[in-house]
């Protein structure tokens, strides 16, 4: 194992966040708030061990998959563990795991929060909250890459290791260029995002940090009623974004370069909007009775749906008092996710769509058995390799799913809750149902309950196997 260079790419993660750590400073400066040197501090630190790391570089500049996956799980772990140090300096997050928790959760765009009263928090510390949604929703690696004079055969899997989907391939021969046309495409979003929100009449630091949360699909908000308390049309710039947000960007680049056809012919895509549609009917007409006209229930199932499936969990409503049709409807959107390739969480629609295939081959050969059917997906066959791994997630993420229910049930909670909690950590969602519903927080769970779903939010965001080969003997065993 090439442990030089993993060094190497964690001292490089850990002097950007020292930098990135600097923009909380100048919003502590802005409203003359005490909790920005906890930041500096943490930058300085952060940017003393990152450049100690830097010193040895290493011989070889080459890394496998082992070790490609192994510097991607090191480097979430130190990034989220460096990032809680300001919200526990701060003693805003008195609890060092409260503040790990929520951290991870912002890195990892989950946006489920231990905090009870969020708006108590200084603005440099709401600014961070949201901003780590925007650093980790395309990821920091994918970020180094685009940024860094970085070279070598390792660069590919880096970003498969970080980027959500059963696959990932270049959009142009050099990674570089694939990481900085990403982030480009990412920006861009934003911008237009946050000025749309200005236009619509949300202050400067609410259009910011709700850009953030809705462009990493993450949903911190910076008030109680998360966005309730915003008039329509803000609403709904925010329900387009989050839905534009969960789309794989390779649809944009393929529409930048001038190729729409192409785009429009993406099947997960297609398979995506119309998952999006029918949940938005069968919500409107379940939940009519309870607004004054359809299309507020419209309005609300839309925004909802759209902050589910991307897993972003922002809410307009408390969802949670909706009739159990809609309620249900919403968990299943929990699981499908949004697009492979893009900052949404989920199992994702593409491995949905060829599981069913898959479903329906078998099924088809019980009744053809000398039939021979290929499985394709993107007008493109799909490899067995393919296949073998898309089965091999879904067993390991309902493992995964199952044992953190069952530990997490010791803390005596009602199955809705435990259920949910773990589904809306693992997904990468926010907020679940019952104990953990959009009025509701995760500060009444135990230590224990937190670390693992401090592991399921980590293990979500990573696609499961990097992190899962942390804890694998043979990882660290010489080749």
């Amino acid at each position: 194992m090439n442990k030089r260079m993993i060094s190497y790419i964690v001292g490089s993660v850990l002097c950007v966040e020292a930098a990135l750590l600097l923009l909380p400073c100048l919003i502590a400066v802005f409203y003359q708030e005490k909790s920005g040197f906890a930041y500096l501090f943490t930058a300085l630190l952060a940017g003393a061990v990152g450049a100690i790391c830097l010193l040895y570089k290493p011989k070889s500049v080459v890394l496998y998959a082992r070790e490609g996956f192994v510097a991607v799980a090191l480097s979430w772990i130190l990034l989220s563990f460096v990032g809680a140090l300001p919200l526990y300096f701060s003693r805003e997050i008195p609890s060092m795991i409260d503040a790990l928790f929520e951290t991870v959760s912002g890195f990892t765009t989950t946006g489920s929060s231990i905090l009870p009263n969020v708006e108590a928090l200084s603005y440099c510390n709401l600014f961070w909250r949201s901003f780590t949604h925007w650093i980790g929703g395309m990821g920091v690696l994918v970020f180094i890459l685009a940024i860094l004079p970085v070279t070598g055969g390792y660069n590919m899997h880096l970003m498969r290791a970080e980027s959500p989907g059963p696959s990932v391939g270049k959009l142009v021969p050099r990674v570089k260029m694939t990481a900085k046309i990403l982030y480009s495409i990412y920006f861009v979003m934003t911008l237009i995002e946050i000025l749309l929100l200005l236009a619509g009449g949300m202050p400067w630091f609410d259009a910011v940090t709700t850009a953030f949360g809705t462009a990493g699909t993450g949903g911190f908000g910076i008030k109680a009623d998360s966005m309730a308390s915003y008039n329509s049309f803000l609403q709904t710039v925010v329900t387009i974004f989050m839905i534009l947000f969960g789309v794989n960007f390779n649809v944009y680049y393929l529409f930048l370069v001038r190729k729409p056809l192409q785009a429009l012919r993406c099947e997960e895509l297609r398979y995506y909007l119309l998952i999006i549609l029918a949940s938005i009917v069968l919500i409107t007409f379940n939940i009519q009775g309870s607004f004054s006209s359809f299309y507020q229930a419209f309005h609300h199932a839309a925004f909802q749906v759209g902050s589910i499936i991307t897993t972003t969990g922002f809410a307009t409503v408390d969802f949670n008092q909706w009739p159990e049709f809609s309620r249900t409807i919403l968990v299943l959107l929990m699981f499908i996710g949004a697009c492979a390739g893009s900052t949404g969480g989920g199992i994702k629609v593409s491995r949905f769509v060829v599981l069913m295939k898959t479903l329906k081959k078998e099924i088809e050969h019980f009744l053809h058995p000398r039939s021979i059917k290929i499985i394709q997906f993107e007008q493109k066959p799909v490899e067995h390799l393919v296949l073998r791994t898309v089965n091999v997630f879904v067993v390991a993420y309902l493992l995964i799913l199952a044992g953190s229910v069952l530990l997490i049930s010791l803390d005596n909670f009602d199955f809705t809750t435990n259920f949910t909690a773990v589904a809306a950590t693992l997904n990468n969602i926010g907020p679940g149902l019952n104990g953990v519903g959009p009025a509701g927080n995760f500060s009444q769970f135990s230590v224990l309950s937190k670390m693992v779903m401090i592991f399921d939010m980590l293990a979500g965001r990573l696609e499961i196997f990097p992190l899962l080969l942390l804890f694998t003997p043979a990882t660290w065993k010489k080749s």
